[in-house]
């Protein structure tokens, strides 16, 4: 069901699916959220068309947007990316790989006391 879900965010992507990715390519899923994250702090409009190698420079981000952009998406995915590797983020796969590594190896922020 999984690869299933996976095929059809892509097509609506417009994205290859995620196990055609190669070795560590971020989730269909997660690609989506960045790029709706992407859209939202350039605030580029719905209409705008993505890719994961869109470049956040390309799209009109400077250092502050990208800045802007990495906290966005620690908010929203529950992480913490450090400065070194928040420089190495320059487009929409490296920021959906870098989220679902953080993710996956544990690197998120604890939950919040209720």
């Amino acid at each position: 069901m999984a690869a299933a879900l996976s095929a059809v965010v892509s097509a609506k992507l417009g994205c290859p699916p995620a196990a055609a990715l190669g070795s560590w390519k971020a989730k269909a899923e997660t690609v989506g959220k960045v790029m709706q994250i992407v859209k939202q702090q350039l605030a580029l409009g719905e209409e705008a068309k993505l890719a994961p190698e869109s470049q956040f420079t390309e799209l009109g981000a400077d250092s502050l947007d990208t800045v802007e952009i990495v906290m966005a998406l620690e908010e929203e995915f529950g992480i913490t990316v450090e400065e070194d590797n928040a420089q190495s983020i320059t487009t929409i796969q490296d920021a959906a790989d870098l989220i679902d590594k953080l993710v996956a190896g544990g690197g998120g922020k604890p939950p919040a006391a209720a």
